[in-house]
């Protein structure tokens, strides 16, 4: 997986978010990954898979929808 430092990629935003629609980019700060950006399909796609597989602990959570 690619990755960007948190200052990277709000430096070159536009390439990020061009890399991220064909593959997760991770965002790392201090050296610890700490966010996975993704296109919005690959996002809908698993949010499907969680769903029906029903209620889990599951880390995808639809609280912002």
């Amino acid at each position: 997986m690619r990755s960007f430092t948190a200052a990277a990629a709000k430096n070159k935003f536009g390439e990020l978010v061009d890399m991220a629609r064909s593959a997760p980019v991770a965002i790392t700060k201090y050296d610890r990954t700490v966010l996975v950006i993704m296109a919005v399909e690959e996002y809908e796609r698993l949010a499907k898979l969680d769903a029906a597989h029903g209620p889990s602990a599951s880390p995808i959570d639809d609280q912002d929808q």
